[in-house]
């Protein structure tokens, strides 16, 4: 019993994390990608290498592997003292990597239903 609640507990913060991710930057940036074929090629492309990276088994990624590596990259960024731009500034012509694999993640959340 307490298993599944630490469980379901665990699959409801990964949500959340990814929730606000999307809202952040996912749901901006993706439709930004859905007018500019290049954006969304290279979020693709940075989507595949974000399954390679959580091993994608065959029955799909869970929410908390896919959070965790989320927070992962996040961390790396902060530590690197990286910033993104304001959503309202960003060049989605020229996005930074960093831009692309937070993006990607977004993608990959929404492609399984965790957005």
């Amino acid at each position: 019993m307490q298993s599944e609640l630490s469980e379901k507990l665990r699959q409801s913060a990964a949500k959340s994390t990814l929730n606000g991710l999307m809202i952040w930057l996912g749901e901006p940036g993706l439709a930004a990608a859905g007018q500019r074929a290049g954006l969304m090629a290279l979020i693709d492309q940075h989507a595949a290498a974000v399954r390679d990276a959580l091993g994608d088994p065959s029955d799909g990624l869970s929410a908390v592997s896919l959070a965790g590596y989320a927070a992962g990259v996040r961390d790396a960024l902060i530590e690197a003292e990286w910033r993104l731009p304001a959503v309202a500034d960003q060049d989605w012509s020229r996005p930074e990597w960093p831009t692309v694999r937070l993006l990607a993640i977004c993608s990959v959340a929404r492609s399984h239903g965790y957005v």
